[in-house]
């Protein structure tokens, strides 16, 4: 088979349960593999008991989403990995669609299906919905939610469109792009890695696509719920290294204006009372600092390796300024030709 379906697993027994019965009778095209990154519970009894056709991969240890997909990948040898969640429900013929894309042009590197509420099935889900994009400040959006909005699913973005990155949630890549890259960066650990590795994918001149005729459904927040501390924390420190690895220019400008809104994050997390997110906005830029020699060795090589960048999906105004003094609610509302 050329298309691998890979399920990274911690401390996952009840989606497994819940979700593998409609991954097996929805992917007779693939091959599944569940990589297993060091469960304290029996999440690896239980695909050895019921699931003996699915291959698993027992990680070392538990180096969060980059390094645990990083390290089960070595063991994958198929030509198309599909990255999917432990948490999503697919649909009858969800690859076939997304593979059909990548087929159509060789210059597609990477592609994610609609991406569904399984709590709301009418509505987008938070991470990916029908494509993610950059504004100009390297704030990440998506068709189908702007930050807190997310819009219902009534046909608008049914058509397959190029974008910036896609959601690691449910990521169709070819294998040879991955490991040319280098896989994703493993000091992310968890959250953005996927735009990382996106952006670098397109700096050597590559496509990324959203495919509307496939569609599954995400729970979300199912290892880590989207109002814990710990991913506020995580995503605003990785937004840092995004910045730092992928921005070609004069980087302290852009730098000063992240950490400037940054700033203003943190004073409505502690205006609202939110202090444990005001806390992790804070320790997420000492994590930066901590981190900024080895992440400018890095930037080196991520600006050597540049071919040439394509800029397709990149949004030319500020979003949070759209979204939060604008009062913008949907994607559709945005003008298209402020996009590069």
């Amino acid at each position: 088979m050329r298309v691998a379906v890979v399920i990274l697993n911690y401390n996952g027994r009840k989606f497994l349960e819940q979700f593998l019965p409609g991954v097996v009778s929805y992917s007779k095209e693939a091959k599944i593999y569940v990589a297993d990154n060091c469960s304290t519970d029996d999440s690896v009894a239980f695909v050895e008991s019921e699931y003996p056709e699915i291959t698993l991969i027992l990680n070392k240890e538990n180096g969060g989403f980059a390094k645990g997909y990083n390290d089960a990948l070595a063991h994958v040898s198929e030509e198309i990995y599909v990255l999917l969640n432990s948490d999503i429900e697919v649909t009858t013929d969800w690859i076939n669609p997304c593979l059909a894309l990548l087929d159509s042009d060789p210059e597609i590197a990477a592609v994610q299906p609609k991406v569904l509420s399984y709590r709301d099935k009418t509505k987008f889900e938070h991470a990916g919905a029908a494509g993610g994009f950059l504004d100009k400040e390297y704030y990440p959006f998506c068709q189908g939610r702007i930050f807190d909005a997310i819009e219902s699913d009534v046909g608008q973005y049914n058509e397959n469109r190029e974008i910036f990155w896609a959601t690691g949630a449910c990521l169709f890549i070819r294998s040879t792009v991955f490991h040319e890259q280098g896989g994703f960066d493993e000091d992310f650990f968890a959250h953005m890695e996927e735009i990382d590795l996106c952006w670098r994918i397109k700096s050597r001149g590559k496509r990324i696509y959203y495919c509307a005729d496939s569609t599954i459904y995400h729970v979300g927040g199912g290892t880590l719920d989207y109002a814990n501390p710990r991913k506020t924390y995580l995503n605003f420190r990785n937004s840092l290294y995004l910045i730092l690895k992928n921005h070609k220019g004069w980087l302290f400008f852009k730098l000063f204006k992240r950490l400037s809104l940054d700033g203003m994050a943190a004073g409505v997390f502690l205006l609202k009372g939110e202090f444990a997110n005001f806390w992790a906005v804070l320790k997420a830029h000492v994590s930066f600092y901590g981190k900024l020699g080895k992440m400018l060795k890095k930037r080196k090589a991520v600006q050597a390796s540049r071919t040439h960048f394509n800029p397709k999906g990149l949004y030319m105004k500020t979003i949070v300024f759209k979204r939060f003094m604008g009062g913008l609610r949907s994607f559709s509302e945005l003008d298209e030709s402020e996009f590069l």
